[in-house]
């Protein structure tokens, strides 16, 4: 395929920075249109890489874009998974460039969802392309593009149950995650779950003067924060009643094949420009965001944060909180333990709300089967090194979904790096990976024998 990409470069390009100049944010209620737009434009270069049946299909929430190409009767079929929905763009202050505005600098794309996950659905679509026009294409070949991922993919279970049959294939092809690096390719094997919160703590019912009140009525964000650190003990312990009972601990062996994956430490720290990190007693660092589960405030605020000075004791204090899962835990199970348990700590002389707002479940498949194998393959013929298998310490929590709907497994073939900093101001995506992981798919359908 490398011909095939040194000829179409410039077109490629261009064609994925058509996707990501669309603001497609699925969060904000403004972007609606956009990511309609963003749908539709999916359909154009779905239909013109050679699929049939190229359509935007609506759902309680943003549309799904489905497309396929039927080669023939009794070959394996292969289910493209991928989500054109992006995060935020703030802080837009940080960003070098325009978010949605591409640019290409020190051999990168710089621009929100360069990685996640235009860039790396945009990958699959190119290899499809080439496998229809160069290769000949020996499989059925089905897409699924939601616009629902960032924000937990609400809408997108009850959709694939509806659309069952016509989903129907014997794997689902995901590019969405990272590999360790450059020089050692690996490919994800399990994913956690998600359990998200929001926390409302509330104390008087107005906000008062600091002077007046302040020593003789309980400040909400005081509490709040009071809260919020007992969650977690002193050797990083969550200290939620039943929240570790259905965690699988893994054994001496399965801990020593995984400590295989190379790991900088030093590196790590001096890339997130940190001393030392942090994490639960007893496991590293890899271990700590592959096997273990976490939880984590991910926003907190309340009273005056504008400029200057106002002495107010806050009415109100709020939080969002994460709780990343491991196979077998239940996400609705952690939810519910969580809100007894919030509610069951708070003092007296405050009020607690806990709304969950989004979760699932995480997964596990097997490095034995016949699609990790082919991807094992090709990436080795791409990247000169046979990848390593590893644990996702993100959440992509409709797969287990699909999984249960549909009955297959998912293969996380993902070709991002920790440098791209997905989520995060300066989003980029390297060409060498964008080119790398379509001749890497393109081989997948070659080895691939379902």
């Amino acid at each position: 395929m490398k011909s095939y990409i040194e000829k179409n470069r410039d077109r490629f390009l261009e064609e994925l920075f058509s996707l990501l100049r669309i603001p497609s944010v699925s969060s904000h209620e403004e972007n609606r249109a956009d990511m309609k737009r963003c749908a539709g434009r999916l359909v154009e270069l779905l239909t013109e890489a050679g699929a049939e049946n190229a359509k935007v299909y609506e759902t309680d929430g943003h549309p799904v874009v489905f497309a396929e190409k039927k080669t023939g009767d009794g070959l394996p079929t292969v289910l493209v998974y991928g989500h054109y929905d992006v995060q935020p763009a703030e802080p837009l202050e940080q960003w070098v460039s325009d978010p949605f505005e591409p640019e290409i600098r020190d051999g990168a794309i710089y621009a929100r969802g360069a990685n996640d996950d235009k860039g790396q659905l945009f990958m699959h679509i190119k290899a499809f392309e080439y496998m229809v026009r160069e290769a000949g294409l020996h499989h059925n070949v089905k897409f699924i593009l939601e616009g629902e991922e960032e924000i937990g993919s609400p809408s997108l279970a009850k959709w694939a149950a509806e659309h069952k049959d016509m989903l129907a294939a014997d794997v689902i092809l995901v590019s969405d995650t990272t590999m360790i690096s450059e020089s050692v390719p690996s490919i994800n094997c399990g994913m956690r779950g998600l359990s998200y919160v929001e926390v409302k703590v509330t104390g008087p019912d107005k906000d008062l003067h600091s002077g007046h009140y302040g020593g003789a009525v309980a400040n909400p964000i005081n509490v709040l924060c009071d809260m919020v650190s007992s969650l977690i003990d002193k050797d990083g312990h969550i200290t939620i009643k039943g929240f570790y009972d259905d965690v699988v601990e893994l054994s001496a062996e399965d801990r020593a094949k995984l400590a295989r994956a190379p790991f900088d430490l030093d590196g790590y720290k001096q890339f997130l420009d940190i001393r030392e990190v942090k994490g639960e007693k007893g496991y590293s660092t890899l271990e700590r965001t592959g096997i273990r589960p976490c939880l984590d405030v991910n926003g907190i605020w309340g009273g005056y944060t504008g400029e200057g000075a106002k002495t107010v004791l806050p009415s109100e204090a709020h939080a969002k909180i994460s709780m990343r899962l491991v196979p077998n835990q239940d996400s609705e199970t952690v939810t519910r333990l969580f809100m007894e348990h919030f509610k069951a700590i708070a003092p007296d002389y405050v009020k607690v709300e806990v709304r969950p707002c989004h979760g699932g479940n995480g997964f596990l498949i097997p490095i034995s089967s016949p699609a990790y194998q082919a991807a094992s393959r090709a990436m080795t013929e791409v990247y000169g090194v046979e990848p390593v298998p590893s644990r996702g310490g993100g959440s992509i929590p409709v797969l287990a979904d699909l999984q249960r709907i549909l009955g297959i497994d998912p293969l996380l073939m993902g070709f991002g790096l920790e440098r791209d900093t997905i989520h995060s101001p300066n989003e980029s995506y390297l060409l060498s990976q964008l080119f790398r992981g379509m001749e890497s798919i393109a081989l997948f359908y070659r080895y691939y024998a379902g």
